[in-house]
């Protein structure tokens, strides 16, 4: 892996932050570099946000030199991620030029926004507290009202790597507020809104976005906004165009994994193992593809690779949802001492998390949910809930928490808010599931548990055969179909009695009492079919609007 930034850094006190950010430290500036460092600090209008660190005019990288800081400070010009290693450089260049220009407050906000990136690309939260002191120091040097939204931007940045989506609104909103033709708070703000399921602001967002944005970035962003609708061709055809536009490798290695992520997603654990591999040669320092190369393995059965890749992944970025998988499928193995290890080393880095001010409940929850305990991880998602943050995940890891609790009845409310969210996760259809069955709705249970199978038959080494064999026991339905299933025809209301007549009563013919010829002509009402009785409309039919709108059911008499 890449040279990164110093572990476990001291906090940084009033004074400056340690020098050097790589195991090499970078050598002194030049003087053009000098030049071009106060002249950049003072255009800065943002930070990093989903990789990019800092916003400039569009072109203002040209005829710089292409050493690893202008290529950094290139790709957040586009609104684009750097590799690792340009961040790094970045990281020390920014470091070493605030040691003597304490009031730079661009700079601090850059340095503030570097670190965010580079904490949540390296699973490290102490970063975050270092981020969080040199945004401070930047609106010391330079409040936000006079023109520092930089700063406000890289805490927004923050706020959405720790999972605290009600900050991230406010401090994208009101940079919003007052640059409301600018683009960089367009990324915070999709964060916070899918973050607190606000889904058709997210989609505004993006929409303004991808009109402030063009290229790759707003393309990506505009991917993922139609799979959280469920539409997942739009999903993958603006992905791939992303991929296709895709200016520099680690941008490339983002969409290349974006494209995986949409193929597990579809059940297609082989294309989904292509694309990682692809985006794992254009960026060997992209381990959110190396971790997905990991699930898709799995679910290819090539187990042992598998292991490997989850072993290198969660060393190298061990973020708590990787370690949780990991756990799984050593379960799913009957290894059960290499599993607990996993737990154990889980609840590690959730206790760290927590220290560092990053809200890991949703993970906390899963894990309890399935592997501790059920009641703790029902008042865990109870409060992100209660706390506004409503998305289709939180709904969803809500019912399951209920329902292995003993309380499906309760959950069957946030799993059917989950599936309806538009979301095509097979995980969500498999909880709802395996709620309506512990109802005893076996219909529903059997379509939700086939759809999950059908979304992705491998979406999970434990639940996946979970499912299977809860299908299993439900059984095939019961024999017949929707015209054995049609309501009986209504009976005759007091409107339909014949007015009496003062002619006398013919007496019935040989024919007529013997059948023959029994049936009067037909008539309007008379030919509806049984499956079809008056004012109901037919097996997966919508009704009409009423009665006098609807067209005629049968042939004119």
């Amino acid at each position: 892996m890449d040279a990164k930034p110093q572990q476990n850094p001291e906090p940084l006190p009033s004074t400056l932050p340690p020098q050097g950010a790589t195991s090499v430290p970078p050598p002194p500036a030049p003087m053009r570099t000098t030049l071009r460092r106060a002249a950049f600090g003072a255009v800065a209008g943002a930070v990093l946000v989903a990789g990019a660190v800092i916003a400039v005019p569009d072109g203002d990288g040209a005829g710089r030199p292409q050493g690893p800081v202008a290529r950094a400070e290139a790709a957040a010009a586009a609104g684009s991620p750097a590799s690792l290693s340009d961040l790094t450089a970045l990281i020390g260049d920014r470091q070493k030029w605030v040691e003597t220009h304490p009031a730079d407050a661009p700079s601090w906000a850059v340095l503030g926004s570097a670190y965010v990136e580079w904490g949540r690309r390296s699973a490290d939260a102490a970063y975050y507290t270092r981020a969080e002191q040199a945004l401070q120091r930047s609106l010391a040097a330079q409040p936000g009202e006079r023109g520092n939204t930089a700063a406000w931007v890289g805490l927004g940045t923050l706020a959405n790597a720790r999972n605290d989506f009600l900050a991230a609104k406010k401090w994208g909103e009101t940079v919003r507020t007052r640059q409301p033709k600018g683009w960089t708070a367009y990324p915070v703000l999709i964060d916070a809104y899918n973050g607190l399921g606000e889904y058709a602001a997210a989609a505004r967002a993006t929409e303004k976005f991808g009109a402030l944005r063009k290229g790759a970035p707003g393309l990506a962003r505009t991917s993922d906004m139609y799979r959280n609708q469920g539409w997942r061709e739009d999903a993958l055809a603006t992905a791939q165009e992303a991929a296709d536009r895709a200016a520099t490798p680690a941008e490339k290695a983002a969409a290349l994994h974006r494209l995986g992520e949409l193929a597990a997603e579809r059940g297609e654990p082989a294309e989904a193992l292509a694309q990682y591999d692809a985006a794992l040669r254009t960026d060997r320092g992209h381990l959110a593809s190396l971790a997905g190369r990991a699930r898709a393995l799995a679910a290819l059965g090539r187990t042992d690779e598998a292991l490997a890749d989850y072993r290198t992944v969660t060393t190298k970025l061990p973020r708590p949802e990787y370690v949780l998988e990991l756990g799984e499928l050593y379960e799913s193995l009957d290894l059960d001492g290499d599993s607990r290890t996993q737990y154990a080393k889980l609840r590690d880095l959730l206790t760290r998390a927590g220290t560092s001010g990053v809200d890991e409940s949703l993970t906390e929850a899963r894990f309890e949910a399935d592997h501790g305990d059920p009641e703790a991880a029902v008042e865990l998602m109870r409060t992100e809930w209660e706390a506004q943050r409503r998305s289709s995940a939180v709904a969803d890891t809500l019912a399951w928490s209920l329902h292995r609790a003993g309380r499906s009845e309760e959950g069957m409310q946030y799993a059917e808010k989950a599936v309806e969210s538009g979301v095509r996760n097979a995980s969500y259809a498999y909880h709802l599931g395996m709620i309506e069955s512990s109802l005893g709705q076996d219909g529903p249970a059997r379509g939700h548990l086939q759809e999950a199978l059908r979304t992705n038959p491998g979406f999970s080494p434990l639940a996946a055969p979970s499912a299977q064999e809860a299908l299993d026991a439900l059984g095939e339905p019961a024999a017949g179909g929707p015209e054995f299933m049609q309501p009986p025809a209504p009976e005759p209301s007091a409107d339909d009695e014949p007015e009496p007549s003062d002619e006398p009563e013919a007496s019935p013919s040989p024919s007529t009492e013997s059948g023959a010829n029994a049936s009067p002509e037909p008539t309007q009402e008379s030919s509806r079919t049984v499956s079809q009785a008056p004012g109901e409309p037919r097996a997966g039919q919508s009704a009409a609007p009423s009665p006098q709108a609807r067209p005629s059911a049968g042939p004119t008499p």
